[in-house]
């Protein structure tokens, strides 16, 4: 069928008609995968939710957040077999290593088993998972289409804008997302692609539900007005979610560094990791599931006692005095909890704990700025949108996607200074710290993150293998000279590598250095390869990023150097000529519209 369809679009459409159609089926289906997915997380939390109290201690939480990553980790493990976990950073590395190609079953495997771990209370978010699923949908429909790689990756921004725009409401979130994170860069040619798939996702989304903002909530005052005392607030705050982001990051890495070490140890992971969640959501009950009802709570409280029932069902409910330290204790344990719930097996991402912290780092905020502050009274539904935005601009390295994404959310377009302000300053302030957001370390660490700098980007999409001569002619170290002559009159090569039997490069011969003695027939059996060879001015390793291999050919002057696999058997030269070819034909390929 696909055939046949290829055929018509190839009949009737140009490229760029392709491009704009399949843009829009991905936009519908990311649209239909949000949905899907919010239903299926409510219908597991509905069936979850008989056995829970509102006003009691909820024993029961020591149950299911552990029967959720069993679940989950079995269908992983047993049906699914890859790993699905940390979705966001996956797609930047099919952007960046696989050109584009991410696995079928990505468009459904992330969206059921996250739904099945959040809904039995795991402390993840569903956005991660959608966005991978989105992306999916974007990949495999490009593959379909017979798309080259910077299509592929365009569709696969397709994908993502749709994903976040469908599950938020939130369409110019979805495209600034898509350039901030995935780093798709925002020209003419993929600005209208990436605006479709976004639009038609969120359309999609108001049909099927109702016309209201994602959280609906009723502004204790005139929240807009922005005075000048409030700016060294904003300022401070700021900073301050910069550092919470800074803590978020650490930790996280800490955790999954931990959980790590038992990868070997299936069912001790998942009892350690389950066991440690559960015990957080009994003690602390506002760390279930993805936080939007403690969101919600926040950026509607008006008194004190609307704030303590975020401690119903906990050990602190009804010790009103309790309330700062309970709030600041969620702040540092959710983290921990989002770890623990992926490092035992769940599945689900880092969006939804980054606006939970945040609107709970408002709280914080106005807690301690109306107590200890200049006089200026700040309420909690301010500072807790200002927080979300803070914390999403520090952690995912982000500010235009937390001032958009927070004003889509909420309809508060016309807090957008305030959150400008916050925004900034947390993402200056995390900069100082870590370079790269959450989802890029561990890609940036290995040299294969993609940036809007058209120089790096080139060489990291520039695979070394795809530049390797591999039709190398070897000698051994004991072999005579005119034996060596012999093999050089077969060769087209200029170089012979000398190996041993492993075949490991031990050096080589430059037919260039043997001139002298090359026609000197009585010496032919006087000298051995051994003798007259010369070592490599540096040995690559296959998995070498290509700006190593610039600055190496940079170091050494040379003109070609072997290339080894992870065996330490040669694999092939590289020459300093093919390899800047490649280079500038890439560059010249990004800059085209």
């Amino acid at each position: 069928m696909w055939i046949k369809v290829n055929e018509w679009c190839d009949r009737h459409l140009t490229q760029q008609q392709k491009v704009l159609l399949l843009s829009f089926v991905i936009g519908l289906l990311s649209g239909f995968a949000a949905l899907l997915l919010h239903s299926l997380i409510a219908f597991f939390q509905r069936l979850v939710s008989s056995y829970l109290s509102i006003t009691h201690i909820n024993w029961i939480y020591l149950v299911l957040p552990i029967v959720g990553i069993m679940i989950t980790a079995l269908i992983v493990r047993y049906i699914i077999k890859d790993n699905i976990q940390h979705g966001i950073t996956r797609v930047l590395y099919a952007i960046s290593r696989k050109g584009g190609k991410i696995r079928g079953h990505n468009t459904w495997s992330s969206m059921f088993t996250s739904a099945i771990t959040i809904g039995f209370g795991g402390s993840v978010g569903a956005e991660a998972p959608i966005v991978f699923t989105g992306s999916a949908i974007g990949s495999n429909l490009g593959k379909a289409f017979r798309m080259d790689t910077k299509t592929l990756t365009l569709l696969i921004g397709c994908g993502a804008a749709g994903a976040v725009a469908g599950i938020f409401k939130a369409p110019i979130a979805g495209l600034v997302f898509t350039v901030e994170v995935l780093m798709i860069d925002l020209t003419m040619s993929s600005l209208l692609p990436l605006l479709i798939s976004s639009i038609t996702a969120t359309s999609l989304t108001y049909i099927f539900t109702d016309a209201s903002v994602m959280f609906t909530y009723q502004p204790s005052h005139d929240i807009f007005s922005l005075e000048l005392s409030h700016i060294p607030n904003f300022v401070i705050f700021g900073i301050f979610c910069g550092l919470i982001s800074l803590y978020f990051i650490k930790m996280s890495g800490i955790c999954e560094k931990t959980f790590a070490r038992l990868k070997k140890h299936f069912y001790a992971k998942i009892l350690i990791g389950g066991s440690l969640l559960s015990i957080l959501i009994f003690f602390f009950p506002s760390l279930y599931g993805e936080g939007y009802q403690t969101i919600t709570l926040i950026l509607n409280g008006r008194t004190t006692d609307d704030f303590n029932a975020m401690m119903n069902g906990s050990f602190f409910a009804g010790y009103e005095r309790y309330l700062f330290i309970y709030v600041a204790l969620v702040i540092l344990l959710k983290v921990i909890a989002t770890s623990a719930t992926t490092g035992a097996g769940g599945v689900g991402g880092i969006f939804a704990p980054t606006l939970f912290l945040g609107a709970l780092c408002g709280l914080l905020a106005t807690y301690c700025f109306n107590k200890y502050g200049n006089g200026a009274v700040v309420t909690s539904d301010v500072f807790a949108l200002l927080g979300m935005a803070g914390l999403m601009s520090g952690v995912m390295h982000a500010p235009l996607t937390g001032i958009f994404l927070i004003a889509e959310l909420t309809g508060g377009y016309k807090l957008m200074l305030p959150l400008m302000i916050v925004s900034v300053c947390s993402y200056l302030t995390i900069k100082i710290f870590v370079p790269h957001s959450i989802y890029a370390n561990q890609l940036a660490r290995q040299g294969i993150l993609l940036t809007h700098h058209t120089d790096h980007t080139v060489l990291t999409l520039m695979n070394l293998d795809l530049v390797i001569d591999k039709e190398i002619d070897t000698v051994s170290p004991d072999m005579y000279l005119g034996e060596l002559v012999r093999a050089l009159s077969n060769s087209h090569n200029s170089v012979l590598a000398v190996t041993r039997p492993d075949g490991g490069i031990i050096g080589e011969v430059d037919v260039r250095n043997i001139r002298h003695i090359i026609f000197r027939t009585e010496l032919y059996q006087k000298f051995q390869v051994s003798q007259i060879m010369s070592s490599p001015k540096a040995i690559l390793s296959i998995n070498d990023p290509m700006n190593d291999v610039m600055d190496i050919f940079e170091k050494t002057h040379a003109e070609h150097l072997p290339v080894e696999d992870e065996n330490k058997v040669l694999k092939g030269y590289i020459t300093r000529e093919k390899m800047y070819s490649m280079y500038r034909k890439m560059v010249a390929d990004l800059s085209e519209e």
